[in-house]
Protein backbone atom coordinates (compact mmCIF):
# COMPACT_ATOMS: atom_id res chain seq x y z
CA UNK A 1 0.00 0.00 0.00
CA UNK A 2 1.04 3.49 -0.93
CA UNK A 3 0.36 6.17 1.25
CA UNK A 4 1.17 10.02 0.48
CA UNK A 5 0.50 13.73 2.08
CA UNK A 6 1.44 17.21 0.31
CA UNK A 7 1.36 20.08 2.30
CA UNK A 8 1.94 23.93 1.25
CA UNK A 9 3.14 26.65 3.54
CA UNK A 10 4.21 30.05 3.59
CA UNK A 11 8.54 30.04 2.98
CA UNK A 12 8.76 31.63 6.55
CA UNK A 13 11.06 30.39 9.43
CA UNK A 14 8.06 29.28 12.34
CA UNK A 15 6.96 26.78 9.53
CA UNK A 16 10.24 24.81 9.52
CA UNK A 17 8.71 23.35 12.56
CA UNK A 18 6.00 22.23 11.00
CA UNK A 19 7.13 20.70 8.58
CA UNK A 20 9.67 18.57 10.70
CA UNK A 21 6.89 17.32 12.92
CA UNK A 22 4.65 16.52 9.93
CA UNK A 23 7.01 14.53 8.48
CA UNK A 24 7.82 12.69 11.89
CA UNK A 25 4.38 12.39 12.28
CA UNK A 26 3.64 11.00 9.00
CA UNK A 27 6.19 7.73 9.42
CA UNK A 28 5.24 7.52 13.20
CA UNK A 29 3.01 4.09 12.79
CA UNK A 30 6.14 2.22 11.39
CA UNK A 31 8.16 2.95 14.89
CA UNK A 32 11.06 4.29 13.45
CA UNK A 33 13.78 4.33 16.10
CA UNK A 34 14.77 7.78 17.43
CA UNK A 35 17.64 7.94 15.33
CA UNK A 36 15.84 7.33 12.08
CA UNK A 37 13.21 10.05 13.57
CA UNK A 38 15.96 12.71 14.54
CA UNK A 39 17.78 11.80 10.65
CA UNK A 40 14.37 12.69 8.92
CA UNK A 41 13.70 15.76 10.86
CA UNK A 42 16.99 17.02 10.89
CA UNK A 43 17.02 16.38 6.78
CA UNK A 44 13.57 17.80 5.82
CA UNK A 45 14.37 21.14 8.44
CA UNK A 46 17.92 21.92 6.27
CA UNK A 47 15.83 21.64 2.64
CA UNK A 48 13.00 23.55 3.90
CA UNK A 49 15.57 25.94 5.45
CA UNK A 50 17.64 26.29 2.43
CA UNK A 51 13.94 26.91 0.45
CA UNK A 52 13.56 29.71 2.60
CA UNK A 53 16.74 31.39 3.05
CA UNK A 54 18.18 30.73 0.10
CA UNK A 55 15.26 30.12 -2.56
CA UNK A 56 12.55 33.12 -1.33
CA UNK A 57 15.60 35.21 0.80
CA UNK A 58 13.37 35.50 4.04
CA UNK A 59 16.03 35.79 5.94
CA UNK A 60 13.88 36.80 9.34
CA UNK A 61 13.92 34.54 12.41
CA UNK A 62 17.84 33.54 10.84
CA UNK A 63 19.78 35.97 11.16
CA UNK A 64 20.03 39.76 12.79
CA UNK A 65 22.78 42.57 11.69
CA UNK A 66 23.73 44.27 15.24
CA UNK A 67 20.87 45.31 17.37
CA UNK A 68 18.57 45.85 14.27
CA UNK A 69 16.94 44.00 11.37
CA UNK A 70 17.59 45.64 7.96
CA UNK A 71 14.64 45.81 5.38
CA UNK A 72 15.56 43.08 3.10
CA UNK A 73 14.31 40.49 5.69
CA UNK A 74 10.86 41.06 5.24
CA UNK A 75 9.37 38.31 3.68
CA UNK A 76 8.93 37.86 0.12
CA UNK A 77 6.07 35.56 -0.94
CA UNK A 78 6.13 32.34 -1.90
CA UNK A 79 5.26 28.81 -0.68
CA UNK A 80 7.15 25.91 0.14
CA UNK A 81 5.50 22.21 -1.04
CA UNK A 82 6.42 19.12 0.91
CA UNK A 83 5.33 16.13 -0.42
CA UNK A 84 6.05 12.70 1.29
CA UNK A 85 5.18 9.22 0.30
CA UNK A 86 5.83 5.77 2.09
CA UNK A 87 5.95 2.67 0.03
CA UNK A 88 7.18 -0.71 1.60
CA UNK A 89 8.80 1.28 4.17
CA UNK A 90 10.79 3.63 2.24
CA UNK A 91 9.76 7.58 2.49
CA UNK A 92 10.37 9.22 0.12
CA UNK A 93 10.54 13.44 0.50
CA UNK A 94 10.11 16.47 -1.87
CA UNK A 95 10.75 19.81 -0.85
CA UNK A 96 10.08 22.34 -3.17
CA UNK A 97 10.20 25.81 -3.80
CA UNK A 98 9.41 28.71 -6.74
CA UNK A 99 12.67 30.80 -5.44
CA UNK A 100 15.56 31.83 -7.33
CA UNK A 101 16.89 28.44 -7.79
CA UNK A 102 20.56 27.57 -7.75
CA UNK A 103 23.03 28.45 -10.24
CA UNK A 104 25.08 25.98 -9.68
CA UNK A 105 23.57 22.84 -7.49
CA UNK A 106 27.67 21.22 -7.56
CA UNK A 107 29.19 24.41 -5.83
CA UNK A 108 26.42 24.48 -3.98
CA UNK A 109 26.74 21.10 -2.19
CA UNK A 110 30.01 21.23 -1.44
CA UNK A 111 30.55 20.98 2.74
CA UNK A 112 31.04 24.93 3.99
CA UNK A 113 29.94 26.62 0.93
CA UNK A 114 27.72 29.18 1.30
CA UNK A 115 25.84 32.17 -0.51
CA UNK A 116 24.78 33.28 2.91
CA UNK A 117 27.87 34.02 5.09
CA UNK A 118 26.20 37.56 6.82
CA UNK A 119 23.96 35.03 8.11
CA UNK A 120 26.41 32.85 9.91
CA UNK A 121 25.30 29.85 8.22
CA UNK A 122 27.50 26.87 8.03
CA UNK A 123 26.77 25.34 4.22
CA UNK A 124 26.48 21.99 5.85
CA UNK A 125 22.62 21.55 4.78
CA UNK A 126 23.09 19.40 1.59
CA UNK A 127 26.05 17.23 3.39
CA UNK A 128 23.54 16.79 6.36
CA UNK A 129 21.07 16.03 3.78
CA UNK A 130 23.47 13.29 1.91
CA UNK A 131 24.60 11.79 5.51
CA UNK A 132 21.37 10.96 7.03
CA UNK A 133 19.23 10.07 4.17
CA UNK A 134 20.07 7.53 1.92
CA UNK A 135 19.11 8.65 -1.46
CA UNK A 136 19.60 13.17 -1.99
CA UNK A 137 18.63 14.53 -5.58
CA UNK A 138 18.73 18.34 -5.99
CA UNK A 139 16.90 19.62 -9.35
CA UNK A 140 17.05 23.46 -9.57
CA UNK A 141 16.42 26.23 -12.57
CA UNK A 142 17.28 29.59 -11.42
CA UNK A 143 14.79 31.76 -11.50
CA UNK A 144 12.11 29.17 -11.16
CA UNK A 145 12.86 27.24 -8.11
CA UNK A 146 14.22 24.34 -6.70
CA UNK A 147 13.19 20.42 -5.24
CA UNK A 148 15.20 18.56 -2.61
CA UNK A 149 14.13 14.98 -3.33
CA UNK A 150 15.29 12.52 -0.33
CA UNK A 151 14.94 9.15 0.37
CA UNK A 152 15.26 7.07 3.46
CA UNK A 153 14.61 3.23 4.23
CA UNK A 154 13.26 2.96 7.84
CA UNK A 155 14.27 -0.48 9.69
CA UNK A 156 11.17 -1.21 11.03
CA UNK A 157 9.47 -1.02 7.41
CA UNK A 158 6.33 -3.20 7.06
CA UNK A 159 5.67 -5.65 10.04
CA UNK A 160 5.81 -9.49 8.92
CA UNK A 161 5.62 -8.92 5.84
CA UNK A 162 1.99 -7.31 5.65
CA UNK A 163 2.21 -3.86 3.49
CA UNK A 164 -0.66 -2.58 4.64
CA UNK A 165 1.24 -0.89 7.83
CA UNK A 166 3.21 1.48 5.55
Amino acid sequence: MKNEIELYFDGISNNESLARVTVASFVAHLNPTLEELADIKTAVSEAVTNAIIHGYENYYGYGKYGNHFPAFLQVHPGKVRLHCTLEQGVLHIEVEDEGKGIDNIDKAMEPLYTTKPELERSGMGFAFMEAFMDDLEVESTPGKGTIVRMQKKLAAGPWFGRDDND
